[in-house]
Formats: C-alpha cells, structure tokens, sequence
C-alpha cells in the first residue's frame, strides 16, 4: 500500500528540494511556493491574483529552473492572437508543404501573465490547452509536453481594459492564490540579498521532467480514506446549500479538492491524507468555484471569506483517517 512505502518520503525529498531552491528567490513565501509545488504535483494549473511587483514572473521562472523543464511566457494583451500562443503552419516553398511552428506554449511551464486582458477568443485556445493537453492549429492536433503546467497571473486592481475571465476557464485552474507583500524581515532579506546579485543565478534544477512525471503518478496513489472522504464531499455539499452562494462546487472541483490533499499529504511526506489536508486546500480550491449571491456581493462578502465560513461550520472527522 502507498501508506506504507517509500514513495511519500520519495516525493517529500524532491518537492523540499524545489521549494528550498525556490525560497532563495521568493522569499519568505514558502507557503506560496508549497501550494504551487502543489499545482505541479497534481498537473493542475495556478492562478496567481496580486497587484504588480510581488514576484509573479519571478515565482514561475525560478520554479521551471529548479524542475529543469522548460519555460514560456506570454504577455497577454487585447490584440493577441489565438496563433501568437498555440503557433502556426508555415509553408515552406523548398519542400511544398506546410510545417508547424510552435508557439510558447509548447513547454513544461508557461507564464501567463495578465491573461485577463487577451480576447475571448485567445483566452478560449488556452482553455484547450490546460484541459486537454494539446493545441489545434488548422487540422493538426499538437501534444503538449509532460508536466505541462500553467501558471498564470492577473492583477484585481485594475480592471480597465480587460476581459473577466468566464467561470469555465476559472473552473481550469486547480489553485486561486496570492502571493501578496513580504513581512520586514522577508523584504529587508531580498533587498540585502539581491541588491548586487541576480535573483535567477542561484536556481539550480534538482529534478528533471522525467523524473516530476513519475511523482505525479505517485501522487495520485496516495490513500484517501472513507473518514476523509466523507468530510471532502461534506465541505463540497455544503457550498451547494450555504445561503450566501448562488451557485456552489463542481463535481470537478471536489476531484480537484482530493487531488491538492493528495499532493499535500505527499509533500508532507505521508502516504494517507488528514482532514488537515484537506482544511488546508480548501480556500484555494474552491473560493474560485462558486459564485456568491448578489446580496452578498451587495454587502461586500467575498468568496473567500464565504469559504472560510463553510469550512468553520463543516464538522472535522475524529475517525481513523486511514481506514479503507
């Protein structure tokens, strides 16, 4: 059983070894940079929502070095076209035939940065890509690499000029999160550590995709519990009926839900997940899946702290969590 062998120390020692390469460079945000080892983990997709300057663009390229996969990046604008992301057929006049030239997202992690200010259209062929792992360009269908992971960023604040994101492309990422600003020490530390020195220089790849490819199978192997797995669908049953929600969690989003558990669990170097686990992923997993009631939003509720509300109010188990 996965309970019982090496594999969650196995994947523990690797994503420790990630995270501490990456803590060099985002500093004091471990926190953070766990649930994005999280997203890879579980091959899910990251939305980053934080004003500008806080690391964004930092965190995803400092993460594909320590992973040794590949990286891209996409500044997203309202005049970017589906083809400036997924990439075109090109005719080649020498041999008479159309070839394909790949576009940034063909890569192990791809940044996107601002995704909320690219058209409908463009944001429509990232959907197919962080869903089904491939890119249509004409006739031709493209996979893409293994991990494939995007992770991508927009900024709450200024809304002008952009294109909300529809709920069937929110419902694609696996993670909401915030990095938000550094404590004193944290940003006292970056300014004495980075003053004379680039950030990037001091990443150094601990694994490889071949490697990251196999922990994701060994995370999805990780025991889930009847105790556990009861108190999941509790929490996820429980947005579908709390009076401030309009509209409550997927099907989609309790898989999600017990896949990020899975992944914590792992990190923490267990083969079972604990109600902790699952208390912990909650907020990012489901904040942005449901959709509050407009009295809410009248009265300035978020989802967040709607969230929290259900998870206080959803008994925790007491049972053996590791019983089948």
């Amino acid at each position: 059983m996965m309970r019982d062998s090496v594999a969650p120390q196995r994947i523990q020692d690797v994503a420790g070894k990630i995270i501490d390469q990456v803590d060099t460079v985002i500093v004091g945000k471990r926190h953070v940079i766990e649930q994005v080892m999280i997203g890879v983990l579980c091959e899910g997709h990251v939305l980053l929502e934080d004003v500008p300057g806080t690391g964004k663009t930092m965190l995803a390229r400092s993460m594909a070095a320590a992973l040794g996969g590949s990286f891209g990046r996409v500044q997203f604008t309202p005049d970017l076209l589906p083809s400036d992301i997924t990439g075109s057929l090109v005719f080649d006049p020498r041999s008479a035939e159309f070839s394909y030239r790949r576009g940034p997202i063909v890569t192990n992690i791809l940044l996107a940065d601002e995704i909320n200010r690219a058209g409908p259209r463009t944001q429509a062929a990232l959907l197919e890509a962080m869903e089904e792992r491939q890119v249509s360009v004409e006739r031709e269908r493209i996979d893409l690499p293994r991990p494939f992971f995007v992770l991508a960023t927009q900024n709450p604040v200024e809304l002008e000029g952009t294109f909300p994101l529809p709920e069937a492309q929110l419902d694609r990422f696996l993670l909401r999160i915030t990095i938000g600003y550094p404590d004193l020490d944290g940003e006292r530390g970056m300014l004495r550590r980075f003053r004379t020195d680039t950030p990037l220089r001091s990443v150094k790849a601990v694994t490889t995709p071949e490697e990251m490819r196999e922990l994701i199978e060994l995370v999805r192997e990780i025991h889930v519990g009847v105790a556990v797995e009861d108190y999941l669908l509790d929490l996820v049953r429980r947005t579908r009926e709390h009076g401030s929600i309009e509209v409550g969690a997927s099907p989609r989003a309790s898989l999600a839900l017990v896949r990020a558990a899975q992944a914590r669990a792992a990190i923490h170097g267990r083969g079972y997940v604990i109600p902790e686990d699952v208390r912990e992923m909650a907020p990012a997993v489901l904040a942005h899946r449901i959709m509050a009631t407009s009295q809410s939003d009248l009265l300035g509720h978020s989802n967040d702290g709607i969230m929290r509300a259900v998870i206080a109010e959803t008994p925790v188990p007491v049972e053996d969590v590791r019983a089948v």
